[in-house]
């Protein structure tokens, strides 16, 4: 038998004294076995232990005490081979392989594909699937070939090689289908899925945990929560994969609260969660503005010791940043030993939101000159960033650097946000311009920045064109449909109005009801507009008389602007931002802001009555509407009018 070439171990160098070790351990099997049995027992515990350098070195001194490799040989060696990315050495293998008889052995088989796959060399792989007649008669290796066509993107091969197995009557196992499921975690393979899952049901795979889970993941990526609802709630034994799949799942899909009454679920249930359960936690919590919940989960994190686990602290700084609290997001950044790329991306995201652009800014550099690369990411953060705060040559500068120095193309998501820069900015000419010159089609969001910056300049012709395009595009987004409304208000134009408004009745569209809340003593207070639900009602209606009769007092104090102001903010209706800071001023005390969350974007009328509120009453009000956080304290707004 030839013996394996010295560049075997090349890829990764062995230190003298581990190879002294191995060489020792070598003489000591050679003169206690020359079969092989005790060579393939080292050989596994290496293998198993991940020490895939010393596993080879170690049958290179195999074969040279004269031992024979066989069937339980290969399996280890080749896996080694694989996992160090060694292909001459593979090859090399495979001809030992052939040599030694033990090519129609199904493990060998298994690990030569498995091997092949992870060298990307599919047609290697599928010859030895196809070079032996025993193969088409074996579950394991329709298994191995099943499972690297799908995790190489080839989920039509391994559907086929399924379809063969079922006709050729190969029995498949919960391995065959852990290997199929993760090429239906697509929408369009979702029926698919569905097909196999009423397999697995019909073979009785389905009491398989590992398989039930799969089944979990696949609905919840595809989107089809109810459905993943329903088979969680139908295991017999929920494990922690199970609960993390499902908080995850929903977290993904946007479903903050479903998050948070799983979480509690959970904790009842006694099962301890983990690092990934407290990552999709966090984010929801950010999702919700639940700060009180995101501190206790911060108080576990330090007890349990995953305080320094880098994707919590990120998952931290978000959710510290979107409840409000800047000081603390800055605090866990700045704690931070090793900052990521993730890391700088979600405090220069939360400066942005609240509308401290220069400081994003000022990040974006800091980061840049620590020598870590940016991405088309944290672009889309800086770049809204300096949207909101009027930063317009410095967004513009980022921008055109983008392809220039950091050889990154600029998706239609950096497009949409340089389009808003420059219509906030009142350069709609210039906006329209960019649309136009843009290297891909314009989709919904690039013509709806467009449509907003209109609204901000009562441009109602150029609105008009953006609408048309927007609704070609987007046809059931009602936000665009409110957006031209308003416009057409402004402009006092009662006919577009009503035009609007019978488009959206025949295509059955409604608008979003808006909704406000506050968290008070571990409890989330709701209001809608006009809200008279809340056991408070009398003292919240009575709160919002007190502060129209401040404004009346203080009235002749302020200044023409303000007067004029005082007109419109009287006639608004009674918008849920306001029942919710009426409640929060019920029980607020004067160490703390007040932080309100609302779902819509807060309209002009409600910034001016909080901006009016904040003169006269001692409080900062922190307003997080759809986009952004407005800080409004002595008369001001954060933005600055600018939002």
């Amino acid at each position: 038998m030839s013996r394996l070439n010295l560049t075997l171990c090349t890829k990764t160098a062995l230190l003298p004294q581990t190879n002294k070790t191995i060489a020792a351990a070598a003489a000591a099997t050679s003169t206690s076995a020359s079969t092989g049995g005790k060579w393939n027992t080292e050989l596994r515990e290496l293998s198993k232990q991940g020490q895939y350098s010393q596993a080879l070195f170690f049958y290179r001194q195999m074969l040279r005490s004269g031992a024979t490799p066989n069937a339980f040989t290969f399996p280890f060696i080749l896996k080694s081979s694989a996992a160090l990315s060694l292909p001459l050495p593979a090859f090399q293998l495979h001809c030992h392989v052939i040599k030694s008889g033990c090519h129609s052995e199904p493990f060998v088989q298994t690990a030569l594909i498995s091997m092949y796959f992870k060298f990307c060399l599919l047609g290697n792989a599928y010859k030895v699937f196809d070079g032996s007649p025993d193969s088409r008669k074996l579950t394991v290796c329709y298994n191995a070939l099943i499972s690297g066509y799908v995790q190489k993107a080839r989920f039509l091969n391994g559907l086929l090689l399924f379809r063969e197995m079922m006709v050729q009557g190969v029995p498949f196992n919960a391995i065959t289908i852990l290997g199929l499921v993760p090429g239906c975690t697509i929408p369009g393979h979702l029926d698919l899925g569905r097909s196999l899952f009423c397999l697995v049901l019909k073979s009785g795979l389905k009491s398989d945990l590992a398989v039930a889970n799969c089944f979990l993941s696949m609905y919840l990526r595809c989107g089809s929560v109810d459905m993943a609802r329903r088979l969680f709630d139908e295991l017999p034994e929920k494990g922690l994969i199970a609960w993390n799949a499902m908080i995850s799942g929903y977290s993904q899909n946007g479903l903050a609260k479903e998050v948070l009454d799983l979480y509690h679920d959970m904790q009842l249930s006694g099962l301890c969660p983990d690092e990934v359960t407290f990552v999709g936690v966090l984010s929801s919590c950010a999702n919700l503005g639940a700060q009180r919940i995101g501190l206790e989960i911060e108080e576990k994190l330090e007890r349990r010791g995953f305080g320094c686990n880098p994707f919590l602290k990120n998952a931290l700084i978000s959710m510290y940043a979107r409840c409000g609290n800047l000081v603390k997001a800055r605090a866990t950044f700045d704690a931070m030993m090793h900052k990521n790329l993730v890391s700088w991306t979600a405090i220069i995201g939360g400066y942005g939101m609240h509308g401290h652009g220069e400081v994003s800014v000022e990040l974006f550099d800091q980061m840049i000159q620590g020598g870590i690369k940016p991405d088309k990411v944290i672009f889309v953060s800086v770049l809204t960033a300096c949207s909101h705060a009027g930063l317009t040559q410095k967004g513009l500068d980022y921008f055109d650097s983008m392809e220039k120095k950091y050889n990154l193309k600029p998706s239609s998501e950096h497009y949409s946000c340089v389009v808003d820069l420059l219509g906030r900015a009142g350069r709609l000419v210039e906006a329209r311009k960019l649309i136009e010159s843009m290297p891909m089609e314009p989709d919904g969001p690039v013509w709806g920045a467009l449509l907003g910056a209109c609204k901000i300049h009562k441009d109602v012709d150029l609105a008009e064109l953006a609408f048309d395009k927007v609704v070609e595009l987007e046809p059931r987004n009602i936000g665009y449909y409110v957006l031209l409304s308003n416009i057409y208000s402004d402009a006092d134009n009662e006919e577009g109005v009503l035009r609007v408004r019978v488009m959206m009745r025949e295509r059955g569209l409604k608008k979003d009801p808006g909704y406000s809340y506050v968290e008070y003593k571990g409890r989330t207070h709701l209001f809608m507009a006009g809200d008279r639900s809340h056991p408070q009602t009398k003292e919240i209606y009575a709160e919002l008389k007190k502060l129209e009769a401040l404004k009346i007092k203080y009235g002749e104090q302020e200044n023409d602007e303000l007067k004029r102001d005082q007109a419109i903010v009287n006639t608004a209706a009674l918008h849920s931002e306001r029942l919710a800071i009426a409640f929060a001023l019920l029980h607020a005390n004067t160490e703390t802001d007040i932080l309100v969350i609302k779902n819509l974007r807060i309209c002009g009328d409600c910034h001016l009555f909080v901006k009016a509120v904040s003169k006269f009453v001692n409080y900062q009000f922190v307003v997080r509407d759809a986009t952004r956080f407005h800080h409004f304290k002595g008369g001001t707004c954060s933005c600055n009018d600018y939002w």
